[in-house]
């Protein structure tokens, strides 16, 4: 596991019992881990063609749009519901006990425009996938996702298909 792991604090029974939660607060207190996280995405992404970042709120606003502004490109932000001021697309997904939905502005993606998608982290790909259909829906194309955290024994990575997935940290198990 990459050593950013040990800046990350892990929080037994959140939000509820049998979940461990991984909480980035921790190293976004840390400047220098901060910096290394946001050095691996860049190093990652410097010489991909890309348009803009897109990311899901709203953790992934965090390096979502640090990383834009390294990479010099847009960025855009999806909302839950009712978030976003102008004409909105949305998008439903199924969670494990229930659905949900996220928002993007209607005009925040140009057709050809090459996204590059930010969260946090990837559990079971739900939000992930759903990010993914908006956007190709908007006539934009996935050009890979990117996360801080991967909960690899939730199996999200298979739910993305062929989409390229970059993640810094993998958790094997809870």
């Amino acid at each position: 596991m990459h050593k950013l792991a040990e800046s990350i604090r892990s929080v037994p029974g959140f939000p509820k019992p049998g979940i461990v939660f991984r909480d980035i607060t921790t190293l976004l207190n840390d400047p220098a881990a901060f910096n290394e996280a946001l050095s691996i995405f860049h190093n990652r992404y410097k010489n991909t063609p890309l348009d803009r970042v897109v990311a899901v709120e709203s953790r992934g606003f965090i390096f979502g749009a640090a990383l834009a502004n390294l990479l010099q490109v847009g960025f855009v932000p999806i909302r839950k519901p009712g978030k976003l001021p102008a004409q909105t697309l949305h998008e439903e997904y199924e969670l494990e006990y229930g659905r949900d939905t996220i928002e993007i502005h209607a005009d925040a993606v140009k057709r050809g425009d090459r996204i590059l998608i930010h969260d946090d982290l990837l559990a079971t790909g739900g939000t992930s996938v759903a990010a993914c259909r908006l956007i190709e829906r908007m006539g934009g194309s996935v050009v890979g996702l990117a996360f801080l955290i991967e909960l690899s024994f939730l199996h999200g990575r298979q739910r993305l298909g062929n989409y390229d997935v970059f993640s810094i940290i993998q958790y094997e198990s809870e």
